[in-house]
């Protein structure tokens, strides 16, 4: 009879267990589709904005270029917000670039390591940029109001709205290095994300073949 009752217990205990298991699979589950339509979209809007702002400039341009040579007159207006344009266009795609990890990269030292030892790269990496742009934030913050108080010379605007830019730069990145960081010590980092932080689309299948 103990013995029944004890096989009885380790099975609840078993079952119980699993069950437990399932749930926060399932729950995990979610929050990682929740967070990926989450980034899916925001990378939308980003997108949409760097066409706008490619699309707004190369209008100006062109019909500045039409109207001194067809009209010999111009908008004068153009060449200054033009310039502007590119200047949030270069640092709101530093955002998406960074998503995908579109900017330039060393991984010749990286690609030697197993991985673990990526897995410590990529920490260092993103906690080094997470640096980075904890400064850039502070950096534009102490100027912030020295640039309300100047303004363009053609258009008027105050140049806080031109290099506060770097806010949304600075938030934007450090976001995504906060949350790469979470994964990599909660252990949610897949071997996915590692061979593209690596630039080795085929290190999923080579690190597997040597059991790492």
């Amino acid at each position: 009879m103990r013995g029944t009752a004890a096989r009885r217990y380790r099975v609840a205990g078993t079952r119980e267990k699993f069950n437990s298991d399932k749930r926060y699979g399932v729950r995990h589950g979610r929050e990682m589709l929740a967070m990926k339509r989450l980034t899916s979209a925001l990378g939308k809007v980003i997108e949409i904005s760097i066409v706008l702002l490619l699309a707004g400039m190369a209008a100006m341009i062109f019909l500045n270029v039409v109207l001194r040579y067809g009209f010999n007159s111009g908008l004068v207006i153009s060449e200054e917000m033009s310039r502007f344009f590119f200047v949030w266009l270069t640092f709101i795609g530093a955002v998406l670039a960074f998503a995908e990890n579109a900017h330039l990269g060393v991984e010749t030292m990286v690609r030697l390591f197993g991985r673990r030892g990526r897995i410590i790269c990529m920490a260092l990496s993103n906690a080094l940029i997470l640096l980075c742009v904890a400064v850039l934030f502070w950096g534009t913050w102490l100027q912030a109001p020295i640039n309300i108080t100047m303004r363009s010379p053609v258009a008027g605007l105050p140049l806080a709205y031109v290099f506060g830019v770097t806010f949304f730069t600075a938030l934007g990145i450090g976001v995504i290095a906060i949350w790469r960081l979470f994964k990599i010590l909660t252990g949610r980092v897949t071997d996915a994300e590692i061979a593209h932080f690596v630039g080795d689309y085929d290190s999923v299948d080579s690190l597997l073949e040597r059991g790492e």
